[in-house]
Parts: C-alpha cells; structure tokens; sequence
C-alpha cells in the first residue's frame, strides 16, 4: 500500500463509518481517488456467464448502492462492478448508526436495510455508465411493499436494457422477512417471474441468486435444485452472516450482518458445498473475507468462477486490488495453470 493511500485511511477511519464511506465515494466521483487500473493477464482473463471477464475479481453490492461513483471504480482495476441494492421506491433505510467498523476483527457489521435512491434515480445514472466496463445491478424490495417478490419484477424490467447482468437479492438480515423467499417453493417463483421476465424483454441478462451463509443443508439443497431446475445463471456465495463466533471487537455485539475476515471459514464452505451440488454446471461467484491473493486463491480452488470484495477495501484501500490480482496470477503460474477457470473447484474437496 502507497504511503498516502495508507495516511488516507488512517483518517477516514477517525471518521464516523458511514460518514467515512461517502467521503469515499464523494472521492471516487470526483477523480481524486487512487486509480491502481486494470490489472489482467491471459491467466487472469475469464469468462463467467457469458460475461467476458478481464480479471475474476470484482466489487460486492453495498458500495456503490446508488451507481454514483461507477466511473472511478471502473478505474481501480476490478473486472465487474454490482451496484445497488435498488428497490423501486426510494427508501432511507434503518436508522443510524448503522454501520459499524470490527478493526481488531478485520471485519464490519451493517443494517443498512436497503437504502438507496430508487430504481428510477439509479436508471437515470446507469444510463450515463462506461460501455466498457462489466456492470451489474443487485435488485432489493421495498421494506413495506405488499409483494416484494414483484418488486424484483419491477426493478428488473426498469433497468434490464442498461446492465451486463441481475442479482436478486433475497439474502440481506436487514429487510425483516426478506430470507424467508429463500424457501423453496417462494424461491422457485421468484426466480422463475425474474427469468420469465428477463426473457420477456429479449434481455441477453445473466440473472445471480445472492444467498445467505447460515442456510442449513437441506435449505443448501433446495436451493441448488431450485436453481438448477429454473437455470439461474449464477449464484454469489454469500451474503454477510447474523453469526458472532470469536469476535473481540467492541462492536461485536451489534444487530445486523456481519462481514469481512469472520466471513470467510462459512462463505467459502458453503460455495464448495454448493459447487458440488450443483455438479459444477452453475457458476459461483466467491464473497465473504476475501482481503488478499492467498484467501481469492482459496475461494477459486473451492469452487468460486469469480470473486466480488467490499469490506476489505476499508482495511486495505483501493490498492488492495491490484495486490490480490498480480497475487493470484502468481499463484497461478506457480501451480500450473494456464488460466483461472482451470484452477476452479481443484481444491474443493478440502472444504466439504
């Protein structure tokens, strides 16, 4: 890390969280945030659903919820950014303080609870993007809608034309109710008016499932054959855990999903178990402590087509992304393979 990259964020962590990461986004929509650039290499290069990937890594849900910051992100070296969650009503979200910093863990706790401008605000920016970047959209629902399962519907119908892929969302602690459409036969619905949907629009839109980390295995196995049996195009394993085990922060205690290092023991088993149930024929993108080219090394070899990180960029900074990608091609090489996809799942049987 750069001596001023490392001096900025010993001040921003001096910096009410929440406060800290508009500051952030604020620096990245102005072009004063450090800019690392694209990192990729023939090892790097990937595909993912259809979606050609200059590098595995990309940026987590959560940190551009609005699409205001795409075009300095677009700059820091990821290979695709999710933006959202967008619902399609404005809403402000749980009250604050809401965020909350874990140093002594290397993690963090959020219930945010959706916040974010809307779909219509979030479109209007989306319009603006770089062509040349791969940008998906992370699709929520209102806390108080009537039909949230529609609300997927709604945003995804607002949005389709101007995103490289969807993300339905059923997997965040801080929308009361919102985990329990990842039951069966709510899920299959979902999933299955989503896709209908997205067709409907002739949308060439891979469509991601978002799950939690603490689903017990037989829900695991629902969930794998409900997507197999609609042919979701991907799943993101995992969203943040309402788990507490070890923390020593004084944070520790607070409500809502907890994320970062204490994530990624329970994200990564649960990729792998999900790899092997769905035979390998889904692709899993791996979130959940990624924070160096060590722990992206190891959600690959679990099972993990392409990565996303969020929490570790409060730890490590932008820089931190051109570190785990020039990391994970050295990997790479010392272990023989001529590209990622080859490395996918070769240490699954580690995990399970």
């Amino acid at each position: 890390m750069r001596i001023a990259e490392r001096a900025g964020l010993a001040l921003m962590h001096r910096v009410e969280p929440e406060r800290a990461h508009g500051l952030a986004l604020a620096a990245l929509k102005a072009g004063i945030a450090p800019a690392p650039g694209l990192v990729t290499t023939e090892r790097l290069e990937t595909e993912v659903a259809g979606l050609r990937l200059p590098n595995p890594l990309g940026l987590a849900a959560g940190f551009d919820k609005n699409a205001e910051a795409m075009r300095g992100l677009s700059r820091a070296g990821f290979g695709f950014l999710e933006v959202g969650a967008a619902t399609p009503r404005p809403q402000p979200g749980n009250p604050r303080p809401r965020l909350f910093r874990l140093s002594q863990d290397r993690a963090a706790i959020n219930r945010f609870g959706f916040n974010n401008d809307g779909m219509e605000a979030i479109a209007a920016r989306l319009e603006t993007r770089l062509r040349d970047s791969v940008i998906g959209l992370n699709l929520g629902a209102n806390k108080d809608s009537d039909d949230r399962a529609s609300d997927y519907v709604t945003v995804l119908r607002r949005t389709a034309p101007l995103i490289d892929f969807a993300t339905v969302n059923v997997s965040s602690p801080n929308t009361e109710k919102l985990r329990d459409l990842q039951g069966r036969a709510a899920l299959e619905a979902l999933l299955g008016n989503v896709i209908e949907t997205r067709d409907e629009l002739g949308a060439r839109l891979p469509v991601f499932l978002k799950i939690a980390p603490d689903l017990d295995a037989d829900a695991l196995r629902d969930v794998a054959e409900v997507a197999r049996a609609v042919k979701v195009d991907g799943i993101i394993a995992t969203n943040t855990t309402l788990a507490r085990d070890g923390l020593t922060s004084p944070h520790a205690g607070e409500a809502g999903g907890l994320s970062g290092r204490p994530l990624f023991e329970r994200s990564t088993r649960i990729l792998a178990k999900l790899s092997e149930l769905t035979g390998s024929e889904i692709p899993i993108i791996g979130v959940g402590g990624v924070e160096n080219a060590e722990t992206a090394y190891q959600k690959i070899r679990a099972g993990a087509s392409a990565l996303q990180l969020y929490t570790a960029l409060v730890y490590g900074g932008l820089g931190l992304v051109r570190e785990i990608l020039e990391g994970l091609d050295r990997r790479l090489a010392a272990d023989g393979f001529s590209n990622v996809a080859e490395a996918v799942g070769s240490g699954r049987k580690s995990w399970l």
